[in-house]
C-alpha cells in the first residue's frame, strides 16, 4: 500500500486485495485468543453514525475479535439508523440489536451512551466527534472514533481532555488512523526511528484525488431543513468536515507526525477553489486544493499537498528523505541499507479494532486521543493558514487560537442552515 506507486487505496479495496498470508495470520491470532478463553468475554458495541464508514467499521470490529456483539445503533437521521438496523442483520449471531436500541435525533449519542454497550464506534460527521467522544467517555464507554476527530482548535483540545478523562477511568480510545496499525508502516517507522535513513531532512505527503460526492435536496430528502440537509452533505462545509485537508489528508499528516515524533513548530500554506466554483454549481464553503509547508526544529520542512479535482490523477502517499536514505514509510527504505518489508499484512481496518479490543481485555487499554487530536490539529492548522494567508506557530495554534466553527451543542437543532462564506486569503481573520 502506498509504496513506490501513486495509488489511492480505499477501505473496501483493501478488503478485496488482502493477501493470503494476512488471512492466515489473522486466523492464527484468533485461534490463539480462543485458546486463552477470550471468546467468552462478550464485547457489546454500539454504532454512532450509521453511514457507509460506520457500517463498515462495525463489520471490521466484529471480524476483528471473538465475542463481539452489536447491540445498538444511532444516527441523526432515522432512515440511516433504520438502514443500519436492517443492513447489519447479516452479521448473524453477532447482531443483537433490538428495535428499542435503534436511536435517532440530535441527542442520539446520549441515548446510545445510556445503554449497556461496552464500546462505541463513532463515525458521525467530524464536527460532532468531540461532543460524542465526551458523552461516551463520561458514560464510561470505550471508544473507537473515526478520523478526523474535530474541525477546529477548540474541538481538538476537547478531544485531548476527553483522552485524559478516559485515562483516569481506564478506558480505551483508538482512532481510525489505520496506518498506525498497519504492519508495513509500523515496522518501517520503527526502523526510521532507529536511524535507518539517518536524520530526517525533509518529507512530502499527498492526498490528491478526484471529485467527491454530493447529495441534492430533492426526492425523499426535499423536506429536510437546511441544517439537516447540510448534515446529510456534511463534506461540503468546513464546520462539519473540517474541509478535505482535515477529513482525508489527516491520514498522511498523521504518518509524518508519527515519523517526526511530534507536531511541527510552524505552519504556512495556501489553497483555494477552482473546480468547485466552475459554473457555480457546487455548494459549500470548502476549498478544493491546498499546499502547506510545515516546519520542524532544525529547519526540517515538510511539503503537504491535497486536492479534489474531477478527472485528475491520484497521488496518496508519504515520503521522507534522510542523511542516509529515503523511505515511503510503508515497507521500503532505500539508501546505505536497503530494506523491504516481507512479513504478514493483515487488513489494517480490522487490525485497529483487534488491537483496541485486545488492549481492553488485557486491562491495558490503548489511548490514542491526544495523538489523533494533534494530527487533526495539524490539518486544521494547514486549513487555517490557507484560509487566512497567515503563518503561525504550533504553540499558538494549540494553546491560544480561539477558533470554534462547530456550533455549541445547545444551538444544534433542525431548522435554518449554517452557511459560512468562502474564505478569502488575506481578508479572512485568523482567530
Amino acid at each position: 500500500m502506498d509504496k513506490t506507486t501513486e495509488t489511492k487505496v480505499t477501505r473496501r479495496g483493501f478488503l478485496k486485495t488482502s493477501t493470503a498470508v494476512a488471512g492466515a495470520a489473522m486466523m492464527a491470532d484468533a485461534a490463539a485468543r480462543l485458546a486463552m478463553g477470550q471468546a467468552s468475554d462478550k464485547m457489546r458495541i454500539g454504532l454512532l453514525g450509521c453511514g457507509g464508514r460506520g457500517v463498515d467499521a462495525v463489520r471490521n470490529c466484529v471480524a476483528s475479535s471473538p465475542g463481539v456483539e452489536l447491540v445498538a445503533v444511532a444516527d441523526l437521521f432515522k432512515f440511516q439508523a433504520d438502514g443500519a438496523f436492517n443492513g447489519l442483520k447479516n452479521l448473524g449471531a453477532a447482531f443483537k440489536v433490538t428495535p428499542d436500541k435503534c436511536f435517532s435525533g440530535l441527542d442520539c449519542h446520549k441515548k446510545l451512551a445510556a445503554t449497556d454497550v461496552d464500546l462505541v464506534v463513532t463515525a458521525a460527521p467530524p464536527g460532532f466527534r468531540p461532543m460524542h467522544l465526551r458523552a461516551c467517555v463520561e458514560a464510561g464507554k470505550h471508544v473507537f472514533m473515526e478520523k478526523p476527530v474535530g474541525v477546529d482548535p477548540v474541538g481538538c483540545r476537547s478531544v485531548i481532555e476527553s483522552g485524559r478523562i478516559a485515562a483516569q477511568k481506564n478506558l480505551g480510545i483508538v482512532a481510525g488512523t489505520q496506518r498506525r496499525h498497519q504492519f508495513p508502516y509500523v515496522e518501517t517507522v520503527k526502523r526510521l526511528h532507529d536511524g535507518a535513513a539517518g536524520d530526517i531532512l525533509a518529507a512530502y505527503c499527498y492526498w490528491n484525488g478526484g471529485g467527491i460526492w454530493f447529495r441534492a435536496k430533492d426526492g425523499r430528502f426535499k423536506d429536510l431543513s437546511d441544517f439537516e440537509w447540510q448534515c446529510w452533505n456534511w463534506y461540503h462545509w468546513d464546520w462539519l468536515s473540517g474541509d478535505h485537508i482535515v477529513e482525508q489528508h489527516v491520514h498522511n499528516l498523521d504518518v509524518i507526525q508519527w515519523v517526526m515524533k511530534g507536531p511541527p513548530q510552524k505552519i504556512m500554506g495556501m489553497g483555494g477553489r477552482a473546480s468547485r466554483d466552475m459554473n457555480g454549481v457546487i455548494p459549500g464553503n470548502i476549498f478544493d486544493h491546498f499546499a502547506i509547508e510545515f516546519e520542524w526544529p532544525g529547519g526540517v520542512r515538510v511539503l503537504s499537498e491535497c486536492r479534489h479535482s474531477p478527472n485528475s490523477a491520484d497521488r496518496v502517499n508519504e515520503y521522507v528523505v534522510g542523511t542516509k536514505g529515503k523511505s515511503n514509510c510503508c515497507g521500503n527504505i532505500w539508501g546505505e541499507t536497503k530494506w523491504d518489508y516481507s512479513g504478514p499484512n493483515p487488513n489494517p481496518y480490522v487490525q485497529e479494532h483487534a488491537d483496541l479490543i485486545k488492549s481492553i481485555r488485557d486491562g491495558k487499554p490503548l489511548n490514542e486521543a491526544e495523538q489523533v487530536a494533534n494530527s487533526t490539529l495539524m490539518a486544521v492548522g494547514g486549513r487555517m493558514s490557507a484560509y487566512t494567508g497567515r503563518e503561525f506557530s504550533w504553540e499558538w495554534l494549540l494553546k491560544s487560537s480561539k477558533l470554534e466553527i462547530f456550533p455549541k451543542e445547545e444551538n444544534l437543532k433542525p431548522g435554518p442552515g449554517i452557511f459560512p462564506p468562502v474564505a478569502i486569503p488575506g481578508k479572512t481573520e485568523l482567530i
